[in-house]
């Protein structure tokens, strides 16, 4: 079978990513002694500078490890929680019933760098200045600017120099759109971390100690005072067509720490997923895979109109589910034991029939009553930025999400999904320079749900990285960009290799398909029933099945949809593929 590159084979180490100097970045690290935690920590802050579009300093990152020494997988959450302000009675005061997509108003609390310090401090073993050094390079020497972030910065320049100055500083050097391939430098974000650098060091202690002052000059010192000056202080426009100060203080940021958990697991066949909880979307993956364990998807051909269809229509009676119990399970119970036990999805999957279904069916695990939000009928988006820049059911790609994979010698395997903090949605904080996370879209105003908006509580977010253990085995590590597809193009992936047979690289190089069916995420909130998009590569005969049983069928560009990644443990072997879609993916190893 004809791929696009190799799958990479080897057992010093694997490390792939959506950009190749994070992932060179990672690789570098773990030539030089570092572990798996030590080169995705310098990885990820690589991708801050060099991927501005999809995530930064500001944002939110879920990683999912195992540890050989641990012997087992956890949970780092890095999900930002709102403020404490953040109710649904002041936003109804505001006159808002649904949150912008943009601005100050949707910020949540930064949990990025609080997660990557917690990887580090707890399973890495390299220093705050080792793994900071890298991204300090590229933001202050610059690195080549992707054709895609040029792009994008266009879509927002009007918005820039009219609303958000501080944007226009950083972002329009010169007072024009940088152009690709251009050097382009981040100086007031290589003054921010080497500022970090050097609270650290000034602590003196351990490494322990001084990644305790990393975090402390983040959440509790200067970058902490910069936020609440400019959130609380200064009016910016967001997608209402009005400028709102915002709601996040210092102390919403000194309150929040990342958290380390057990990760939700499914076993099918001889697999174990692992997944994080209800504040993400990650268990729909695993209610997937327990519907579909009811069909015999060993029988059907990856790509065939019986495979699709199948896949699609699991992947709506999972997704309603989303919709309608997923939440912070700190504030609200999420019946996960319900949602995925074979009794429930036995009677749910007799609900998928040869044709689409054109409707939202969320379930009733134990006989609880769902609770849906009302969703906007007619949701306009406004030209002031993009929500979660990603894929819009128009197929224009405006931004997206990062992934990130590292496997080491000594086994431990990472995935994260690093995102938010995008320059589109949130306008630069002076001094710091970088925006913040947006998230709180995804809340709804309207009370009474369980993704209802309430202070301190994370927003139920669409980012997922995967692990999966074989026959108990720490097996495969993967992730894709893409907000709510994430879940399917991950879900593909990985069928594609338990019943396709394939390899890594054979099963991303798949053509792709994926649903629009469930609600979007994100402001605006809209809907398309029924809607299924699919790359022209698949075999007209096909489309034109899937299109005899009801689906809304539109066909993309031959290469357009999902970009997963992936790092596995083999026998001796560690293996590694990245995705050419978007064409600056990259798997490197040896």
């Amino acid at each position: 079978m004809f791929t696009t590159r190799p799958e990479l084979v080897g057992d010093i180490g694997m490390v792939a990513s959506t950009h190749w100097l994070a992932s060179q970045t990672g690789m570098s690290v773990l030539e030089r002694g570092g572990n798996a935690a030590d080169a995705a920590v310098a990885a990820g802050f690589v991708l801050q500078v060099v991927e501005p579009h999809l995530n930064g300093p500001g944002g939110d990152v879920p990683i999912l490890l195992w540890s050989e020494v641990d012997q087992k997988v956890s949970v780092v959450c890095g999900q930002g929680v709102a403020p404490e302000a953040a109710t649904g009675e002041r936003l109804r005061d505001l006159g808002l019933d649904i949150m912008p997509g943009t601005g100050h108003l949707p910020t949540v609390v930064p949990g990025a760098f609080g997660a990557w310090m917690t990887l580090l401090q707890q399973w890495g073993t390299w220093s705050v200045r080792d793994v900071l050094e890298p991204a300090i390079h590229y933001a202050r020497d610059g690195h080549p600017l992707l054709r895609r972030v040029s792009d994008a910065i266009g879509t927002v320049e009007q918005l820039f120099t009219e609303h958000w100055p501080t944007s226009a500083e950083t972002w329009l050097p010169g007072g024009s759109v940088p152009t690709a391939n251009s050097r382009f430098k981040r100086p007031a974000l290589a003054a921010t971390y080497e500022r970090i650098i050097a609270e650290s060091a000034a602590a003196g202690g351990t490494r322990n100690q001084q990644i305790d002052a990393a975090k402390n000059a983040w959440y509790r010192g200067f970058v902490a005072e910069a936020i609440e000056r400019y959130c609380t202080r200064i009016p910016v426009m967001d997608t209402t067509g009005e400028a709102h100060v915002g709601l996040m203080t210092a102390d919403d940021l000194a309150r929040w720490d990342a958290a380390v958990e057990e990760p939700v697991t499914f076993d099918y066949h001889n697999y174990t997923v692992c997944k994080t909880g209800p504040w993400g979307q990650g268990p729909v993956f695993l209610q997937q895979l327990a519907l579909l364990q009811g069909f015999e998807l060993e029988s059907m051909k990856p790509g065939s109109a019986d495979w699709v269809h199948t896949i699609i229509e699991a992947g709506k009676l999972a997704y309603a589910d989303r919709e309608a119990w997923y939440g912070d399970p700190a504030f609200v119970e999420v019946p996960l034991a319900d949602l995925l036990s074979p009794g429930y999805n036995d009677d749910r999957r007799k609900l998928i029939s040869d044709e689409a279904s054109f409707s939202l069916r969320p379930g009733n695990p134990g006989g609880r009553r769902p609770l849906m939000p009302a969703y906007p009928d007619s949701p306009q988006i406004d030209a002031a930025g993009a929500g979660e820049p990603t894929i819009s059911a128009a197929g224009e790609v405006r931004g997206d999400t990062c992934h990130l994979d590292v496997v080491d010698s000594s086994g431990m395997m990472i995935a994260a999904t690093p995102s938010g903090g995008w320059f589109q949605a949130s306008p630069t904080v002076p001094d710091l320079g970088f925006c913040l996370s947006t998230r709180g879209q995804m809340f709804w105003v309207e009370q009474g749900l369980p993704n209802s908006i309430a202070p301190g509580k994370r927003p139920r977010t669409t980012l997922t990285p995967s692990l999966a253990l074989r026959d108990g085995k720490p097996w495969l590590a993967f992730g894709t960009p893409g907000g709510d597809f994430q879940d399917q193009w991950t879900l593909h992936f990985f069928l594609n290799v338990v019943h396709g047979g394939l390899n890594l690289q054979e099963a991303i190089d798949q053509p792709e398909f994926h649903s629009i069916h469930m609600p979007n995420s994100f402001y605006p909130r809209d809907t398309h029933l029924g809607q299924l998009l699919i790359e022209g590569r698949f075999d007209p005969a096909v489309i034109k099945e899937l299109e005899r049983r009801g689906h809304g069928v539109t066909v993309r560009g031959d290469w357009a949809m999902g970009y997963v990644s992936a790092v596995a443990r083999e026998g001796d072997w560690l293996k590694a593929a990245a995705n050419p879609r978007g064409m600056q993916g990259y798997a490197v190893g040896r």
